[in-house]
């Protein structure tokens, strides 16, 4: 039976991506040697690098801009001290929503005073916060772009007078976005890129050496960008296999094309969310996301049920995080309109039923 992902992360990958790397660890493009025991400063590893770097930077439009791509380790949750380390002087700003947010908040504590602009902690993080104001005395202001547990994510991007950073783990590369309207952003790989093991983070060069602090090299962004992302040994099977995902991005028509694909999934579930009078949406309306959908059945007492009719049609990964509870589909790039159809089914056939 065939298996359709949803899980929040690791992720579905695309098949061929899923194959070509598999290949590349049997023997890499006919060297005689696997991906995994080349040297990562052989000529080949350096092209996969330098490859890697730059079809990002093309990707979201910022070739040639003033910023630079680095593949580095340790997660998003490293980018949550890291970013702090290298750029907050004073104090920064955050808005709060989430569970990733909330990691960053108490990570930046640790170097600076930090101001909680706006949060929607009051209902659960269930919406992004509005018309909140950012004072120029901030040295920047950081926004998680898509919130993987609770379901939302920016529609539009805030404005800001001040250097503007994001956590965009969840959504990167999910659809086009003005990505030069940011100084700062990482996300780990395993959502919509690659494997667990890397994490890509572009930066505008211009915001780097304003802190007075000594900054450790391995946490030093200046340092990694200099050394061209091999300061240390890198995770080579993640940053290759991100690069082949790269390619196939491309290939598919780029962030328009998949942008465009993805709001068609994720209208498609939403709709079926809403018409089911066995379903509620967790997340408001307005800012749903279109990668995380979040949603409760009415009645517990079908979970069991629903659970199965899943478990029968071969759909994995659907279990809602514990802060929400319910259910999650994650609907990333790889992820096919035929496995969000076959969850529809799921849904329609238990209200039949019930």
């Amino acid at each position: 039976m065939k298996i359709h992902n949803f899980s929040a992360g690791p992720s579905i990958l695309p098949h061929e991506v899923i194959k070509q790397a598999s290949d590349a660890v049997l023997e890499l493009d006919h060297s005689g040697l696997s991906l995994i025991e080349i040297s990562h400063r052989s000529k080949a590893f350096v092209e996969i690098m330098d490859e890697a770097c730059e079809r990002a930077l093309r990707l979201t439009g910022l070739e040639g801009k003033g910023y630079k791509a680095v593949f580095l380790q340790g997660g998003a949750s490293t980018q949550f001290l890291m970013a702090a380390y290298n750029l907050l002087e004073k104090k920064a700003g955050y808005i709060n929503t989430g569970t990733w947010s909330e990691k960053a908040i108490k990570e930046a504590k640790l170097f600076g005073d930090v101001e909680e602009i706006a949060s929607s902690k009051d209902k659960n993080f269930n919406y992004i916060p509005k018309g909140y104001t950012v004072t120029s005395d901030l040295d920047y202001l950081h926004i998680t772009t898509n919130n993987t547990i609770f379901g939302t994510q920016y529609k539009t991007i805030p404005a800001s007078n001040v250097p503007l950073l994001a956590d965009m783990s969840s959504d990167i590369f999910s659809r086009p976005l003005d990505y030069s309207k940011f100084d700062l952003f990482y996300a780990g790989a395993q959502k919509n890129m690659g494997p667990a093991g890397t994490t890509l983070v572009i930066i505008k060069e211009s915001i780097l050496g304003k802190v007075s602090r000594a900054i450790p090299s391995m946490l030093n962004y200046k340092e990694q960008i200099d050394k061209e992302s091999m300061y240390n040994t890198p995770p080579v099977f993640a940053v290759y296999t991100s690069l082949l995902t790269l390619r196939w991005i491309e290939a598919q028509g780029g962030l328009e094309a998949l942008g465009a694909k993805n709001a068609m999934k994720a209208t498609h579930l939403y709709g079926e969310i809403d018409r089911n009078p066995l379903f509620t949406g967790f997340a408001a309306k307005e800012d749903r996301s279109d990668m995380n959908a979040t949603f409760n059945l009415t009645n517990d007492g079908l979970t069991e049920t629903f659970d199965n009719l899943c478990k029968a049609a071969g759909l994995s990964g659907l279990k809602g995080h514990r802060s929400v509870g319910g259910y999650r589909a994650s609907i990333y790039n790889a992820l096919p309109m035929e496995s969000v159809e076959l969850l529809v089914d799921c849904m329609q056939t238990l209200e039949k039923n019930h």
